[in-house]
């Protein structure tokens, strides 16, 4: 039973979730041979201020360019 979990910053709408999990369950169901029925994909929406790269949370604004770097 192939599971397939999508971890995304939250901010997307119902639909497009949806529509997601749905084309990644089709796209496994056709590469790898997998039964419709045996396919669960989880999407799991995260906060921004959850979310970090490096020591900034995905809700702070990006830093200003330096120029001349």
């Amino acid at each position: 039973m192939p599971i397939v979990h999508i971890n995304l910053i939250e901010g997307r709408d119902d639909a497009a979730v949806k529509a997601c999990v749905k084309a990644v369950a089709r796209t496994v169901h056709e590469t790898l041979g997998a039964p419709l029925e045996s396919i669960r994909v989880f999407a799991t929406q995260v906060p921004a201020a959850h979310w970090a790269v490096g020591e900034r949370t995905k809700d702070e604004p990006a830093a200003p360019a330096k120029a001349g770097a």
